[in-house]
C-alpha cells in the first residue's frame, strides 16, 4: 500500500514516514499542497495523510481538488490531519471527502492499526463475489465501480464514490433491507479499532445519499430507522 504524507511539519512527516515504513508501508512526503497535488497525480497513491493548515493550498483544498479530478485512476482513502478537535472541523472535513480524521498529537501505532483496517476490507473484498446487482445499480467490487440507471431518462452513468461511500453502498447492497447500526457501519468501514463518535456516520451517507439518490427524494435507496441505523433498498 502506498502513502503519501501531505503534511508541512517535518519531524511529524518524517516520524509519520519512518513509522510506516517500517510496517511495509511505501511512502513519500510533500511539504505544501500544491507539491501534494502534484506527487498525488503521478504517484496516484493508495492513502493520502493530510494536514489541514498546509502552505500555498490548504487541506480542505487539496481533498476537494483530488475527489474533484478525473485524472484518478483508483480512488484514494483520505485520512485529515489536524491539530484541531472540534466536531465542526470534523464535519468540514468529510463533506470535502475525507474518509477518516484523526487529530494531533496521535501516535503512529494509532495511524498503523487504521491504515491496516483499509487494507483488511480491501483484501476481504477481493474474497467476496465480484459484483452485486440491484434494479438501479450494479456495483464492482474488483473495479471498485458503481453504475447507476437514472430516474429522469433511464441511461446508465457512472457514479464517482470515495472509499468509504463505496464500502457502505456495497456493504448494505449485499443484504438488502437488513438494518444496520451505525457501530456496525463504521466497524465494518473503518475498522472494529477505530475510538469516536458513531455519529459521523451520519456525514458518510448524507454524502453517499447525494450522490445516488434523486434530489427530491434523498431517501429513496438507503433509508433511516430512527434510533438504530440505516439499511438499503432497492
Amino acid at each position: 500500500m502506498q502513502v503519501l504524507i501531505v503534511e508541512d511539519e517535518r519531524n511529524v512527516s518524517s516520524l509519520v514516514r519512518s513509522s510506516l515504513e517500517a510496517e511495509g508501508f511505501t511512502c513519500a512526503i510533500a511539504n505544501d499542497g500544491e507539491d501534494g497535488l502534484r506527487q498525488f497525480r503521478e504517484l496516484q497513491p493508495d492513502v493520502v495523510l493530510l494536514d489541514l493548515h498546509l502552505p500555498k493550498l490548504d487541506g480542505l483544498e487539496v481533498c476537494t481538488r483530488i475527489r474533484q479530478s478525473k485524472l484518478v485512476r483508483k480512488d484514494p482513502y483520505i485520512i485529515m490531519l489536524t491539530a484541531k478537535s472540534a466536531e465542526v472541523d470534523r464535519i468540514v472535513g468529510y463533506s470535502t471527502g475525507a474518509d477518516d480524521y484523526i487529530a494531533k498529537p496521535f501516535s503512529p501505532q494509532e495511524l498503523i492499526v487504521r491504515l491496516r483496517a483499509v487494507l483488511r476490507r480491501i483484501m476481504r473484498h477481493q474474497g467476496e463475489q465480484s459484483t452485486i446487482g440491484t434494479r438501479h445499480f450494479v456495483i464492482d467490487y474488483e473495479k471498485r465501480e458503481v453504475m447507476v440507471q437514472k430516474f429522469d431518462d433511464g441511461e446508465i452513468e457512472a457514479v464517482v464514490l470515495t472509499t468509504v461511500e463505496f464500502d457502505l453502498l456495497a456493504l448494505m447492497a449485499s443484504r438488502p433491507k437488513r438494518v444496520w447500526s451505525r457501530s456496525e457501519l463504521l466497524d465494518a468501514v473503518r475498522g472494529a479499532e477505530f475510538i469516536g463518535d458513531e455519529r459521523s456516520i451520519d456525514t458518510y451517507i448524507g454524502r453517499l445519499r447525494g450522490k445516488i439518490s434523486p434530489p427530491d427524494h434523498r431517501d429513496r435507496f438507503i433509508r433511516t430507522h430512527f434510533g438504530i441505523g440505516y439499511s438499503f433498498e432497492d
